[in-house]
């Protein structure tokens, strides 16, 4: 659908500024809010429809949430559905997850992302997508955020901020939710 204005159940503006990249024409507004509920989910799904909830609990028409992780197998899937409160954002998070993988041979990853989009009527459409991979041994590239620097894609020597911003919207974990989203709307 093109032209949607939705609000986004988020106060992270680099989330914003990505999925509007991934969901060409439409607008998403911040719901910049301090109130935002605890994300008690115990999956993707369940975290980003909290948050959708919230969203058509404090503004009409479109409401789109997103919740995203990170899952090393070495560590049995952590950091997962605690990904951004792991560690502060950024350079903090990705110091303590090389720290914890630090000796370990297994290295295999996978972000996962889950939107949830509330039509006006208050129908609800998901889309979900995965990028496999594995985490690098340090930290490169200045693109990006959060676990971008260690994350390096299956066929890819790069990690996701070396790959740059051109290619997570053709190919991250966001951008397949985007495209399993799309579909979802255009069959609804």
């Amino acid at each position: 659908m093109d032209g949607l204005n939705a609000v986004l159940c988020s106060r992270n503006r680099h989330k914003a500024r990505e999925l509007e990249r991934l969901l060409p024409g439409w607008t998403l507004e911040p719901l910049d809010r301090e109130d935002y509920p605890p994300e008690t989910g115990a999956t993707y799904y369940e975290n980003a429809a909290i948050k959708a909830r919230f969203g058509r609990d404090h503004t009409t028409g479109w409401v789109l949430a997103e919740d995203s992780g990170l899952e090393v197998e070495a560590l049995d899937g952590r950091p997962g559905v605690l990904s951004a409160r792991y560690a502060p954002e950024g350079a903090p998070a990705v110091a303590k997850l090389l720290g914890e993988l630090e000796g370990l041979e297994n290295r295999r990853a996978r972000y996962v992302s889950e939107l949830v989009l509330l039509t006006p009527e208050g129908r609800e459409l998901r889309g979900t997508g995965t990028l496999e991979g594995r985490i690098a041994h340090a930290a490169l590239g200045s693109e990006g955020f959060g676990y971008d620097p260690v994350f390096a894609p299956d066929g890819e020597e790069l990690t996701v901020a070396e790959l740059g911003n051109g290619w997570k919207v053709e190919n991250s974990h966001r951008a397949r939710a985007a495209k399993a989203l799309l579909a979802a709307l255009s069959r609804a």
